[in-house]
């Protein structure tokens, strides 16, 4: 009889073990589980700024974890700041831009901080904003960073994210002319979805302009990614370059505006593996190349609806396009090292989906010691 008391004390502290040690997994599976914040740079240099012209800057940052982060309030150390950010949610592998104008009062040195607070953590994220307010700015490196000659550029890539069928977005493209003379800019090789404004027609010596770009999303070719390069004239005559190339994308996603509730509730529902992946082109070698898991955890068929890369680097391979309920396919990302950094584009890849909470899922591409 002691021996079977035994046997049962046995069993039954072998049943507790195990209870705890599930417990303990599936604590430790949902601290995983959540948000993270990564902001491009934990001080934003502004360089010169001139005193009481506002200077507009974006912070861009990655939802690096693998739930969706949700931006809930950005405060700023001055009233000289006024700010924008995202409110929907940044799906877990995307990227967002929090958007600072800054409205200079007093000459002189000056460090701001804005204070971030987001559903990834208890404690809030602070991001530097330093720089030097001056009567008259004499470098515009900081400000427009890309030197074409004649003239400058604040940036040579243009994105329009999330756009649906019907939306007719725009994005503005902040030119300098440095040249002594009036400068007229114009784009060349616009495809026939973007259309462009130009304030002022002709830009005086030393003064900036904005081009203002359309997307008619009506004339995009396909879902997802759409991608093109336009050329900025620099001169009359100019032709088509790597100097003067402006990368343009925009990503069409299906609409689910029309979706009942009880369709809702039968949806599929995207989960990946890893949100970014990280790989090293080791020396002699032409590629590498990582796995990762799409799983189907809705109660509805999943369909992949595009597959696509943003960098000729990238090339990607997946078993199957169609996903039933629990289970789930994979998708091979390889990683070309001749194409490493002779293209603009992002290393990430961008899945469309019919899963109406992730129409959208990009994953992020690391590549360490390219050779």
């Amino acid at each position: 009889m002691a021996h079977i008391k035994t046997i049962i004390a046995i069993a039954y502290d072998t049943k507790r073990a195990l209870s705890l040690l599930v417990l303990f997994a599936t604590a430790t599976l949902a601290a995983l589980a959540q948000p993270l914040f990564v902001p491009d740079t934990d001080i934003k240099k502004m360089g010169e700024v001139e005193f009481q012209i506002p200077r507009t800057l974006s912070i861009g940052f990655t939802n690096k974890g693998d739930k969706p982060l949700i931006i809930q309030e950005v405060k700023a150390s001055c009233g000289c700041i006024d700010i924008l950010y995202p409110k929907a949610p940044v799906a877990a592998g995307a990227r967002g831009e929090i958007t600072l104008t800054f409205d200079a009062k007093l000459l002189g040195t000056f460090y701001k901080e804005i204070e971030v607070l987001t559903n990834a953590s208890e404690e809030p994220k602070y991001i530097g904003i330093h720089g030097v307010v001056v009567t008259e700015v004499k470098d515009y490196s900081d400000e427009f960073p890309f030197d074409l000659g004649n003239v400058r550029m604040e940036t040579n890539t243009i994105e329009f994210e999330d756009v649906s069928l019907g939306d007719q977005p725009t994005a503005e493209l902040r030119v300098l002319n440095t040249d002594h003379t009036a400068y007229r800019p114009e784009l060349m090789h616009l495809p026939a979805y973007l259309t462009a404004e130009y304030e002022p027609k002709d830009i005086p010596a030393g003064k900036s302009g904005k081009i203002r770009l359309t997307l008619d999303s009506e004339k995009l070719n396909q879902l997802g990614l759409n991608q093109t390069s336009i050329y900025l004239s620099r001169y009359l005559g100019d032709k088509i370059g790597e100097t003067n190339e402006i990368l343009v994308s925009a990503i069409l996603l299906p609409s689910f505006a029309n979706m009942t509730d009880e369709a809702l509730a039968t949806a599929p529902e995207l989960t990946v593996s890893e949100s970014t992946v990280s790989m090293e082109v080791k020396n002699g070698k032409k590629a590498a190349s990582h796995t990762v898991t799409l799983a189907n955890t809705g109660k509805s068929d999943l369909h992949i609806q595009q597959v696509q890369v943003f960098n000729k680097a990238i090339s990607v391979s997946i078993s199957d396009r169609t996903i039933r309920p629990n289970k789930s396919t994979r998708l091979k990302i390889s990683v070309t090292a001749r194409y490493l950094n002779k293209d603009k584009g992002r290393m990430r890849v961008l899945l469309v989906t019919d899963a109406p909470r992730q129409a959208k899922q990009y994953i992020n591409v690391e590549v360490a010691n390219p050779k």
